[in-house]
């Protein structure tokens, strides 16, 4: 992708950003720092700075009934702007727990993700090692959970 590249799509930065919110503060310091080459990160100005609260989760009976409210979550969220030569792109972030360093991580790297000249390196360098980790704990996961699955069945005796 080059500068004069249209901006990524609704649904890749809706993808990165899933991607950004499932990553730990050190998978996106380590990654981050990598993808900028050492340099230090652009500045910017806060137009929310990160903030801790609570979401309502809700559930859904069988995945398919009436929606119910199952509980609170706690919930960092933060919006900034990249200052200066950057173009003012927006940041945001959202993500499960308390740690603010981690939503300000995740809303500059989404900030640098919708520039058109950077997207490319970036994407291939924070996203895509972000989520190929996230996709080996993910089958992890799996076959722990495929390891104690038990099958049941009837034998049936006689007429019934």
């Amino acid at each position: 992708m080059n500068a004069t590249s249209a901006p990524p799509s609704a649904a890749s930065r809706r993808a990165w950003m899933a991607v950004l919110a499932r990553a730990s503060r050190a998978e996106l310091e380590a990654a981050l720092t990598a993808a900028l080459a050492g340099a230090a990160a652009p500045a910017f100005d806060w137009l929310r700075p990160p903030q801790t609260g609570l979401a309502m989760v809700r559930g859904r009976i069988g995945g398919t009934g009436n929606a119910f409210n199952l509980g609170e979550a706690t919930v960092t969220r933060a919006t900034l702007r990249l200052a200066g030569a950057e173009g003012g792109t927006v940041g945001v972030a959202c993500h499960l727990g308390r740690d603010k360093r981690r939503a300000e991580l995740a809303a500059l790297a989404d900030a640098l993700l919708q520039q058109p000249a950077r997207h490319a390196r970036l994407h291939a360098q924070l996203i895509a090692p972000l989520a190929a980790r996230e996709a080996v704990r993910r089958e992890e996961r799996r076959a722990d959970t495929a390891s104690t699955k038990v099958e049941f069945f009837t034998m049936v005796r006689g007429d019934a």
